[in-house]
């Protein structure tokens, strides 16, 4: 299945929901013009910017939903975009990840394929290990030193085909 519209968070346990370690005072590099839940980026207060380059931790996209007519639009509707923001200047909520939080998100990039690519989970399976690619999003076996292992083969509220992660390190 491909997902359609942009990416989903259902945050079944994300421990920075009590700990505080949200972080939403960063605008988006100039380059990013898009921002979907689920999506990861790195945090870099010296330079000022939320981007995919800067030194530090990746962080999990995790936006308030904002659905003005809620006869047409569902979540998978919702993303910051940069043609919306007043000058253009989106500033994103981010959570820090902590090693075992759960959360499901159909935000998973195929192997060996750019950004603009679609979505597709129909080769996930339980126990697949996830990294955190160069474009933000959750690949399977991509590395690093933040990883998730699919605990459910799922869906969104919305049908669409999604995977419940945990966080192991």
């Amino acid at each position: 299945m491909i997902r359609k519209g942009f990416g989903q968070v259902e945050p079944n346990h994300l421990s920075a929901q009590r700990t505080g370690q949200i972080y939403a005072q960063l605008p988006a590099a100039s380059t990013i013009k898009v921002l979907e839940n689920g999506e990861f980026v790195k945090y870099d207060y010296e330079n000022g910017v939320v981007n995919k380059t800067g030194a530090g931790e990746w962080m999990l996209v995790f936006n308030e939903v904002k659905l003005y007519d809620g006869n047409r639009e569902t979540y998978k509707d919702f993303a910051l975009q940069a043609k919306d923001a007043v000058n253009g200047e989106i500033v994103p909520r981010v959570f820090k990840t902590s090693v075992g939080d759960i959360y499901t998100t159909n935000m998973v990039e195929k192997a060996s394929v750019g950004k603009d690519a679609e979505t597709e989970l129909t080769d996930l399976s339980v126990g697949d290990s996830l990294g955190i690619n160069a474009n933000g999003y959750l690949q399977k076996n991509a590395g690093g030193a933040i990883q998730f292992k699919v605990v459910k083969v799922y869906t969104m509220a919305d049908g669409q085909a999604a995977v419940k992660v945990q966080r192991i390190a």
